[in-house]
């Protein structure tokens, strides 16, 4: 499967989002997707499954630098002595030694953003973390951590699919060559039903969940779609192979809309203006 690397960590390009899965149901679908191709996993400390999300890599019996495992720091971590504290829990748990991308969850409220990269370059300095990034941060507060930060930041996780602009985010990471790691990319479900959508995968063969992920990737960002149904696992993977032309990108392009946001935005403190 022809799955990208996409920016300096290197992330392949689709990945399997773990947020809201079953307790007791993480690992095994984590090592079954491992077993399909996958080799991007996404969880965090929030998720409340990162144990089982070690124990699926590890029960898949891939060698450890063949799976990417991303995970993510909570906003009331985020003082520097909090965060390391909190990032060694999360290998703890994760159990699967040197985590490949750390993530500030949300901007915090009330600890700086210089404070807690400096903290991340340190953890990576040290190598319990490879690569660093933020995740939720609008366009001011990615550039305050960018010109912070020692080492790269390497991505921006945020909510990302074919209703929400994004529109000043974009032109942002795109000029600085930092890649969207989009969660929520399926809106919810809410294109597998779309007409574009599903007219465009009709021309492919495909399905209108495929053809958005295709959408994601074409543009050089990372797609998260979560499922938790294995029979699920090898279509979502399979849209890597998928083409779209100049025409079909901007018909996908052209469903955004104002309104189009799925994620309530409101813990996060800052101008959401997109």
């Amino acid at each position: 499967m022809a799955v990208k690397m996409i920016g300096p960590a290197g992330i392949p390009s689709i990945g399997l989002g773990t947020f809201k899965m079953e307790p007791g149901q993480t690992a095994a679908i984590v090592s079954a997707a491992l077993a399909e191709g996958y080799r991007h996993i996404d969880t965090a400390q929030f998720y409340h499954n990162e144990a089982e999300v070690g124990q699926g890599v590890r029960d898949s019996g891939l060698p450890r630098d063949q799976v990417f495992v991303t995970t993510k720091i909570w906003p009331d971590a985020h003082a520097p002595e909090a965060f390391v504290a909190a990032t060694e829990e999360s290998l703890r748990r994760l159990d699967i030694g040197p985590v490949d991308l750390m993530l500030l969850h949300w901007p915090s409220g009330d600890v700086p953003i210089e404070e807690t990269i400096g903290a991340l370059d340190d953890l990576i300095d040290r190598g319990d973390v490879r690569f660093g990034g933020v995740s939720n941060f609008n366009v001011d507060q990615l550039n305050r951590a960018r010109a912070a930060a020692r080492h790269p930041i390497c991505v921006n996780q945020v909510e990302f699919h074919p209703y929400i602009p994004q529109t000043r985010l974009r032109e942002a990471v795109d000029a600085a060559g930092i890649p969207i790691a989009a969660y929520c990319p399926l809106a919810k479900g809410a294109v597998a039903g779309d007409p574009v959508l599903r007219d465009i995968a009709a021309t492919h063969g495909v399905n209108a969940v495929q053809v958005t992920i295709a959408w994601i990737i074409a543009q050089g960002y990372v797609a998260l779609p979560k499922t938790a149904s294995p029979q699920r696992l090898a279509p979502n993977l399979a849209a890597a192979e998928i083409t779209l032309s100049p025409e079909e990108l901007a018909r996908i392009d052209a469903l955004m809309r104002p309104d189009g946001r799925m994620v309530n935005p409101e813990w996060h403190a800052g101008d959401w203006d997109d």
